[in-house]
């Protein structure tokens, strides 16, 4: 009798996720044709629980204004912290300042500051992060916690397995970021989990103006596409 009711479970389960399939067709499909509208976009991580008063909230906004007036625009997560300072500064500068909306207790709300017409809601992490990687020509990743590290990581991921494009991924803040990297370096190269070439895929800075000189370097030899 448990058994059965086991097997019952489980196929209603299996059900449902025949059914789901639809809902997240329809979510990409809602995202491609939005996000290829946009034009050459950098995406901007980091966390959601920095506040308005702290630094890199500041730097933010200060990067996000130089970006668009540089001639891309902005992505973020849609939420506070340093997404809102990604999105303000896009605004700031007049560009196009875009949020991928995700539903998640306690910190996910949308910000003031996303153009009324380029805010997207998404059920689903993994085409929300689709958009993110397809529709960006650069990361600018600031301090943040699991969420930034997942992005992060599955960025380059992405380009070592050469799944697409190489392009800039910029860890701003060296005294945030710099015990990662050294960490990667000591443990991951020399343990040779890693080639010395896939650092190459990492910019450690911490001003707005290096994040430019990266993008514009990189940009003068590469064009500017969907990655996949």
């Amino acid at each position: 009798m448990r058994k059965e009711q086991r097997n019952k479970g489980w196929n209603e389960i299996k059900t449902n996720d025949s059914w789901a399939i639809f809902k997240i067709m329809g979510e990409f499909v809602s995202g491609f044709e939005k996000m290829s509208k946009i034009g050459p976009c950098v995406s901007i991580f980091g966390s959601a629980r920095t506040k308005p008063d702290d630094k890199y909230y500041e730097l933010t906004v200060k990067v996000a204004q130089k970006i668009v007036e540089s001639g891309y625009g902005v992505i973020t997560g849609g939420g506070p912290g340093i997404m809102e300072a990604g999105n303000k500064g896009a605004h700031l500068g007049g560009g196009t300042s875009v949020g991928l909306n995700i539903d998640l207790p306690f910190e996910q709300h949308d910000n003031p500051y996303i153009d009324s017409d380029k805010s997207l809601d998404f059920d689903y992490f993994f085409v929300r992060k689709v958009m993110f990687v397809k529709y960006s020509q650069g990361f600018v990743v600031m301090p943040g916690g699991f969420g930034t590290l997942d992005e992060l990581f599955e960025a380059m991921t992405l380009i070592q397995t050469h799944k697409i494009e190489k392009f800039p991924i910029i860890l701003v803040g060296k005294s945030f970021w710099g015990g990662l990297i050294d960490w990667v370096k000591s443990t991951l190269l020399e343990n040779g989990n890693i080639s010395p070439k896939d650092m190459d895929l990492i910019h450690l800075v911490d001003t707005e103006d290096e994040v430019i000189s990266i993008l514009d370097a990189f940009y003068q030899e590469s064009t500017l596409t969907p990655n996949f």
